[in-house]
């Protein structure tokens, strides 16, 4: 899993386009009131994964991000491995995890209401084959 660098070095001055700006809705104890939300991605880092893993205990969410590779040198003759390489951790409290939850199930609906379903069964996805 390959990491970008950073957009710029760290003695250049921040551009503004470097920031974004959003209008969000804050709710407090005593009522609604408009905040806004300053996301600051100077020092974001992008990585890929094609595989997770999550794990829970009582206050946090430990979700692994990674890729799933087949081991070229297998421990048994005739028996295939994958490896599974671990590159980042994410961890959120439960708030945080099911927040992120309904966003994905929102963006994943959107995407299939205009592509279609995504079939989750490698076996039916291949062409050519009859899904058994």
């Amino acid at each position: 899993m390959a990491k970008n660098e950073k957009a710029q070095p760290d003695n250049e001055k921040a551009q503004p386009d470097n920031e974004k700006s959003i209008e969000a809705q804050a709710t407090e104890q005593t009522g609604q009131r408009q905040v806004r939300l300053r996301i600051d991605e100077r020092t974001m880092t992008t990585s890929y994964a094609n595989a997770f893993r999550a794990n829970g205990t009582a206050e946090e969410v430990m979700l692994d991000f990674g890729l799933n590779m087949v081991n070229p040198v297998p421990q048994e003759q005739g028996q295939g491995e994958i490896v599974f390489q671990v590159n980042d951790r994410v961890i959120l409290n439960y708030y945080s995890a099911k927040r992120l939850a309904i966003t994905l199930g929102q963006i994943i609906r959107r995407h299939e209401e205009q592509f279609g379903e995504l079939e989750l069964d490698v076996n039916k996805r291949r062409k050519g084959e009859a899904s058994s």
